[in-house]
């Protein structure tokens, strides 16, 4: 089974720019967690925040999503998808996240994955994480003042290359 978009390299691919929110008010991970079901569940028609957020949460317990300097990628596998969805917010104040290097999160990646590909999705979330730990990067990603800017700023990302950044 074939998860990706044929351009699933470009972070755009994966994260319409309808899933993107900028300068969010979290009160903590867990609500951090339901503002990014509830853009993850317009992905896929009939597929509930309740669903998502279940899932996200399901696989917070087996250890946390965090990575070092401020970003999550939070990620659950469903089933009756056929491919991953993205959504990515920017908290306007970091959240206590339960991370290894013990600071908080302002950036979250939220994805879908398809049940039973892991393989496949595991080499992905692996290039996002890469992506991700570009301190640069993030720091273009901070800042960032619009939601449309952040799109833009992810949407230019390639897990192939060197992170980048742009104007937004």
């Amino acid at each position: 089974m074939d998860v990706l978009p044929e351009n699933a390299t470009d972070l755009g691919a994966l994260i319409e720019s309808s899933r993107v929110l900028c300068n969010v008010e979290a009160r903590s991970k867990k609500h951090s967690l339901d503002i990014l079901s509830e853009l993850l569940a317009t992905a896929v028609p009939d597929l509930s925040r309740g669903t998502v957020f279940d899932s996200l949460i399901q696989r917070e317990k087996v250890g946390s999503t965090a990575l070092e300097g401020g970003i999550a990628i939070p990620h659950g596998c469903l089933d009756g998808i056929d491919r991953i969805y993205g959504a990515f917010v920017k908290l306007n104040a970091p959240v206590d996240y339960d991370t290894v290097d013990g600071q908080p999160v302002d950036l979250l990646c939220g994805l879908l994955l398809p049940r039973g590909v892991d393989m496949e999705c595991g080499h992905q979330l692996r290039e996002f994480a890469r992506i991700f730990h570009d301190p640069e990067f993030l720091d273009a990603l901070r800042g960032v003042t619009s939601s449309r800017g952040l799109f833009d700023l992810l949407a230019a990302q390639h897990p192939t290359q060197p992170a980048r950044s742009a104007s937004g």
